[in-house]
């Protein structure tokens, strides 16, 4: 298995990401995270094609917290794997399971979208004990049932395309357009072609059947979510062309989730945190310190 080290004088030119690099090894690779500030851990996982730097604009406002974001090996300035046929389910959440093993976290506060949602809400799932709250962002929990005709394109097309376009990628899943820099610094952990296994593999390891790979864990998560007596919140944008809705599926599924004002993020699209990212992480500082209680435990 071909490993490819990050260079890390890639990210030199990113003048709003000053945080230092850390790391942990797994199965011979580095998995890279910025562990940031003191007090309640938060534990922010992402998703595809995304890094670390999703996060940044949370940091300024969750300052009063210990903020850890690690970058999915594949991603940001983790290590790469060459072939996409390395990248499995479990890989990510045997890299996961390390992650938290190794910085020993405890009371955590999981923050979670796209695949980290489905990775992240598996790990509770295996270790409901260490999760104090969980906040859910336009992600979901899927067991299998088949897909739309638009998921499968998206699929086709990670899979088969030469050479992944990152920065468009991360356009079409913002409601506006991004910047020309923060565009580039999306694109920064690929250098070339050889670095994008891990991205291009993400779409075709959501199981399209109830056998595949994951879907016992994500139906574990679903069990431990449906009977959670911990904090939750649901927080999904309006202009996610792909998970604008499912927050019901949540609300529905995690009782405690009704104790919380039901909040949806307005114009902003799949990369909420990129869009609405200092919102959020007020949202996220309220609900940690219980002001986001819906007065009648359920805020229809």
């Amino acid at each position: 298995m071909e490993i490819l080290k990050t260079d890390l004088s890639q990210f030199k030119f990113i003048k709003d990401f000053p945080y230092q690099e850390n790391y942990v090894e797994f199965e011979g690779m580095d998995m890279h995270y910025i562990d940031e500030g003191k007090g309640e851990v938060i534990l922010a996982l992402h998703g595809e094609p995304s890094w670390s730097y999703l996060y940044r604009k949370f940091l300024p406002t969750l300052d009063q917290y210990r903020f850890i974001a690690p970058d999915l090996i594949g991603f940001g300035k983790s290590d790469k794997i060459v072939g996409q046929k390395h990248y499995t389910f479990e890989l990510h959440f045997r890299s996961l399971v390390n992650f938290i093993d190794k910085l020993a976290l405890n009371d955590i506060t999981l923050v979670v979208q796209d695949w980290g949602g489905l990775l992240g809400l598996s790990l509770l799932g295996e270790y409901p004990d260490r999760f104090k709250r969980v906040v859910i962002m336009n992600t979901f929990l899927p067991i299998g049932k088949p897909l739309s005709p638009f998921f499968k394109v998206w699929q086709l097309f990670s899979k088969f395309h030469p050479s992944l376009p990152i920065g468009y990628i991360m356009d079409m899943g913002t409601y506006n357009f991004l910047p020309k820099e923060v565009k580039k610094a999306y694109k920064a952990p690929f250098p070339s072609k050889r670095y994008k296994d891990g991205a291009k593999a993400f779409p075709s390891l959501v199981p399209t059947s109830p056998n595949g790979q994951g879907v016992e864990r994500m139906k574990k998560a679903r069990k431990v979510l449906s009977e959670w007596n911990k904090p939750a919140l649901v927080l999904f944008s309006d202009k996610d062309q792909i998970m604008s809705g499912l927050e019901n599926f949540f609300y529905k599924l995690i009782p405690s989730s009704k104790e919380q004002e039901r909040i949806i993020i307005k114009n902003a699209g799949h990369f909420l945190q990129e869009e609405s990212g200092e919102e959020i992480a007020n949202y996220i500082d309220l609900f940690i310190k219980e002001k986001l209680k819906s007065p009648v435990g359920h805020n229809s």
